[in-house]
């Protein structure tokens, strides 16, 4: 019996995918199911821990957790750690592959199509659904010869799509049926419906919208989904996500955002801490002077890092607070440093 299944991919990134997919994970083990989640490609820094001694991105792990499922390699095969900005280590099944600049990974995705299928079909033997999350966007059509990540897996598995857009950023309607226009026919043919996420207000506002891609692309529409304010509460698996509020407790700890900062979801247990208040830096900003603790985050490239965080001036303000008292914790590649 084959394998059951349902992909969300987004016109874009940061629509909203990880979220969705974790909320259908819960939605439907309430619902008796033993669900799985999988994401066949993945990009991501901030990693987690499988139970069989790999490693998966931070977001299949939360989705994991929505399951009650133990982590498993297999929830993704895929993972790219970015350690430059053309260069990212490879994770096969859990275990270091090779480290490839982009466009030798453009070649050799042709045979990583067959670990991801093979982990899509270890999946499939102790789950009654798998939900499956894409990445990025399939317009960026530019990427379709030998796709992993989205269009190129659903037709390999045989898995209808639906496709998700961000109406919080304005511009949906263009965001869906501009992802139609640019597919190939045989693509588009693979989205069964759309979703019109992170709506804030009063929905009915958008019907006339919401009537106008159904009858653009002939695709049904399956809702639209309000806001979710507490989505900053979960794990992130970009950095570009890390802009939180700082907390209101007495203690400061500061931690700055490196260029290629990992696991860094490690603070989530200080941000959680009444009496603590963490501040994640930006670049461009320097280390506030109040600060008790300073921790240098783990990164994908402890020597690039370092220049950076002196590019930045961090290194003097680091200088400045030891003098001060202040005390530096280092964590990984922020030890070394």
């Amino acid at each position: 019996m084959p394998t059951r299944a349902i992909m969300i991919q987004g016109t874009g990134s940061n629509v909203g995918k990880s979220m969705l997919v974790a909320g259908l994970c819960r939605a439907a083990t309430r619902r008796g199911l033993s669900v799985a989640p999988f994401k066949p490609q993945n990009m991501s820094n901030n990693a987690a821990v499988t139970e069989d001694g790999g490693e998966i991105g931070r977001a299949q792990a939360l989705q994991a957790m929505a399951c009650g499922r133990p982590l498993s390699v297999h929830m993704n095969p895929i993972l790219l750690k970015p350690e430059t900005d053309s260069g990212s280590q490879v994770i096969v099944q859990g275990q270091r592959h090779s480290t490839l600049q982009a466009r030798d990974f453009s070649k050799a995705r042709a045979g990583l199509m067959t670990p991801v299928l093979e982990s899509f079909g270890i999946l499939g033997q102790s789950a009654d659904l798998i939900i499956v999350e894409g990445a990025g966007s399939p317009a960026e059509v530019n990427l379709r010869q030998n796709d992993l990540a989205n269009m190129g897996f659903a037709h390999a598995a045989g898995v209808p799509v639906v496709l998700a857009g961000d109406i919080n950023r304005g511009g949906v309607i263009a965001q869906i049926v501009g992802t139609q226009v640019v597919m190939d026919p045989q693509d588009a043919a693979m989205i069964t419906g759309f979703l019109v996420n992170k709506f804030r207000g009063d929905v009915s506002l958008f019907d006339d919208g919401y009537r106008e891609i159904e009858r653009r692309t002939g695709w049904t529409g399956f809702g639209t989904l309000p806001w979710f304010a507490n989505a900053h509460l979960l794990p992130a698996e970009d950095a570009v996500d890390l802009s939180r509020a700082p907390s209101d407790g007495g203690f400061h700890i500061v931690c700055p955002m490196l260029s290629r900062i990992s696991n860094f979801d490690d603070l989530d247990p200080l941000a959680a801490e009444p009496s603590v208040r963490l501040t994640m830096v930006p670049p461009g900003t320097p280390l506030p002077a109040d600060a008790d603790l300073v921790i240098l985050p783990g990164t994908k490239s402890t020597r690039g890092d370092l220049a950076f965080l002196r590019a930045q001036g961090w290194d003097i303000d680091l200088y400045a607070h030891v003098r001060r008292g202040g005390a530096v914790l280092g964590i990984c590649g922020g030890y070394q440093m």
